[in-house]
């Protein structure tokens, strides 16, 4: 499994790892700003949660705030009031949760 930190380092990288998932892969895609890579990306999985959530972020990030309330509700979720980037930090977050401890 990749970590967080794995993830944000390989962004520096031309691909992604190939041990993403698709909903990781389409995170990746949003973080080199390839917009139209993500979208192709949760276009395929349509249905899947993760992916419709993904979905309603790239909606938004248009400005096509219609279309994104309704991958919103596709994915059981409400419309955030952060930005973009925020947005894209927590899913990342979700998306990659840390195991185990930190040390203190």
């Amino acid at each position: 499994m990749t970590s967080r930190d794995q993830f944000h380092a390989s962004l520096q990288t031309q691909a992604p790892p190939p041990t993403l998932s698709l909903s990781q892969a389409a995170l990746w895609w949003i973080g080199k700003k390839n917009w139209a890579e993500a979208h192709r990306l949760v276009q395929s999985a349509e249905g899947a949660r993760e992916c419709d959530r993904i979905h309603a972020l790239l909606h938004r990030q248009e400005g096509d705030l219609a279309n994104a309330r309704y991958w919103y509700a596709r994915a059981d979720a409400r419309m955030p009031d952060q930005t973009i980037i925020q947005e894209w930090e927590e899913l990342v977050r979700q998306a990659f949760p840390q195991t185990g401890t930190q040390p203190s």
